[in-house]
């Protein structure tokens, strides 16, 4: 430790995890109460202070890997939230970084035993501080992410049907799409591949199985949903 830069006051530094999910047609996101003073019992994000042997992007991986278990997800920051008053418990400056992952993927012991629950992104509860402010900020970026890159098959299974990929695209964007233009512009791209597989759990008649190819989609690299 240094002798450095004394007569300046220190600011807590920390991070916050906004963990998009899709299920039941539905955007989620993952909230639990807070389990420490101040707020203690009132709904909030997932977060944690910033180590000094760590970056910014290191302290959101650990604190996302500490909650859900996973590694290499789709994560991107956010921006900073630095309000005087924002912590009433000290001077913190929160960086937020919003994650997209398949809810499937997550292990629901981990969930319990986090405390964490999927809530209705249309349905969020008020939360600690200014946590509502980043969700806010959070799902603004992750819509004009989509609409450039095909982010959003970070929230489906490996294999959907269309009738998945359709709602996705509605739940982000607050509206409902037409069928035949949608399928016509899903037709015109390489790079989601109709498979030979039935999915018959979600659909009476049986519906086609789809997948996207990564690597023809890097190849072509025009997209636009």
């Amino acid at each position: 430790m240094t002798t450095f830069y004394t007569e300046f006051q220190k600011v807590l530094l920390s991070v916050d995890c906004i963990i998009f999910g899709f299920t039941d047609n539905k955007l989620k996101i993952l909230i639990g109460k807070r389990n420490m003073d101040p707020g203690r019992g009132e709904w909030s994000l997932y977060g944690g202070f910033v180590r000094g042997d760590e970056s910014l992007d290191e302290a959101a991986n650990r604190t996302l890997f500490e909650l859900t278990g996973l590694r290499k997800v789709f994560m991107r920051q956010v921006g900073a939230f630095g309000n005087i008053d924002r912590d009433p418990g000290e001077r913190v400056v929160s960086v937020a970084y919003y994650a997209l992952i398949n809810v499937k993927d997550y292990d629901e012991e981990l969930r319990k035993q986090h405390g964490v629950e999927w809530v209705d992104l249309d349905n969020i509860p008020q939360m600690y501080s200014d946590h509502n402010d980043m969700v806010r900020r959070a799902r603004k970026l992750m819509r004009q992410k989509m609409k450039t890159e095909p982010v959003g098959f970070e929230l489906l299974p490996s294999l959907f049907t269309l009738t998945q990929l359709q709602r996705l695209y509605e739940a982000v964007n607050g509206e409902e799409l037409d069928k035949r233009n949608f399928r016509k512009r899903i037709k015109d791209m390489d790079y989601i591949e109709k498979t030979e597989l039935i999915d018959k759990k979600t659909s009476k008649r049986g519906a086609a199985l789809y997948r996207f190819n990564k690597k023809a989609f890097t190849e072509d690299k025009n997209f636009k949903l």
